[in-house]
């Protein structure tokens, strides 16, 4: 004999964590937050070599109810799947950062978007909002950061229907970092038959400290859009919502740059000039058009210049890596079951306020 069925509106909140010093600030507007708690809270190590107990980091509001999964260091997609299914049976799975800030309501907005959903609502995405400086312009890893109030299914404050999960299969495990994850599931959910909403509850997303490079590092996220490429076809963007990018400048900016080099050390000093004079254009321009918008200090304005510079190739370099990695990835295959055609609703539907 099987147990009853957990209630309608009862949810489980996963976490994946680093272990990162936001997390105690997380947990704990989560466990202020106005509104019934969590039937179970699920933090999952995905650290390499754990040194300090997550527990410490748990308020006693919430300590009852909170478990420690290990995730295995295999990045956020495989963190949230081991997050949800060591979730118990509630039906509503809510995934959050480790450092987003629930709002004071949070909780109540939350049963609210839950009540409202229809049998065919997969999942129920919060409103992200992230604080900006109100006394400068925003620098470019700020104004990166703010892209996140407007991203589409974002899994830093994502609820989802476990039916859901569990006819999709999850997240998909081969995207490593934190892009493109959720995008994928989104999609994957909706050629499933289900509808997405946005829900009313709020949550934010502040903007952590960054060094220099930051910019570098994001350009491996160039190979992931290749997979969802592989995955979703060419117009994957437009039905995610998302932004297509600077690849194609940076790619003719990076061929200019090589074309330089090489047309000088075969001689060709006329053709060596007209390509690097391409290259130097391209660059400027993309330099002038991240620091026009910022706060035009000097630390800002040299980080710009340096990394204009360096951001082209480096995009190159993962987009190709992204091309051989995935070359024999086939195409996501449509699985089109509507839960419920009497009562769908519209993709994209949104709750009402």
């Amino acid at each position: 004999m099987t147990g009853p069925a957990a209630p309608a509106g009862e949810y489980a909140v996963v976490v994946p964590t680093l272990g990162r010093p936001s997390l105690a600030a997380c947990l704990q507007a989560l466990a202020e937050s106005e509104g019934p708690r969590p039937a179970r809270v699920v933090l999952v190590d995905d650290r390499r070599d754990p040194a300090v107990p997550l527990t410490a980091s748990v308020p006693p509001a919430l300590r009852s109810r909170t478990v420690v999964t290990r995730g295995g260091a295999r990045g956020p997609a495989a963190a949230r799947n081991a997050g949800w299914r060591a979730a118990g049976d509630a039906p509503w799975i809510v995934f959050l950062d480790d450092d987003v800030v629930p709002g004071p309501t949070w909780a109540d907005d939350l049963a609210l978007d839950l009540a409202g959903a229809s049998v065919a609502t997969a999942g129920i995405t919060a409103r992200v909002e992230v604080p900006l400086p109100v006394d400068r312009a925003p620098t470019d890893w700020e104004r990166n950061v703010a892209g996140l109030a407007e991203a589409r299914w974002i899994t830093a404050d994502m609820a989802y229907r476990r039916k859901a999960l569990q006819a999709v299969g999850g997240f998909d495990e081969r995207f490593r970092r934190a892009f493109r994850e959720d995008a994928d599931l989104a999609l994957r959910v909706l050629d499933a038959g289900w509808t997405l909403a946005e829900g009313r509850r709020t949550t934010t997303h502040p903007v952590r400290p960054a060094d220099r490079w930051v910019s570098l590092r994001l350009q491996a996220g160039n190979a992931d859009d290749v997979l969802m490429t592989r995955l979703h076809g060419r117009d994957w963007w437009r039905r995610a919502g998302a932004p297509r990018g600077r690849l194609p400048l940076h790619l003719a900016v990076t061929s200019a740059g090589l074309a330089a080099a090489v047309t000088a050390l075969t001689g060709r000093r006329r053709a060596a000039t007209a390509c690097a004079a391409g290259w130097l254009a391209g660059t400027a321009e993309f330099a002038l058009a991240r620091i026009l918008p910022g706060p035009r200090t000097r630390d800002e304005i040299v980080t710009m210049v340096l990394t204009s510079a360096l951001v082209p190739p480096a995009a190159a370099w993962h987009w190709l890596y992204g091309q051989a990695r995935h070359r024999a990835t086939p195409a996501h295959r449509h699985r089109a079951v509507p839960p419920s055609p009497s009562a769908a609703a519209p993709a994209g539907e949104r709750m009402p306020t």
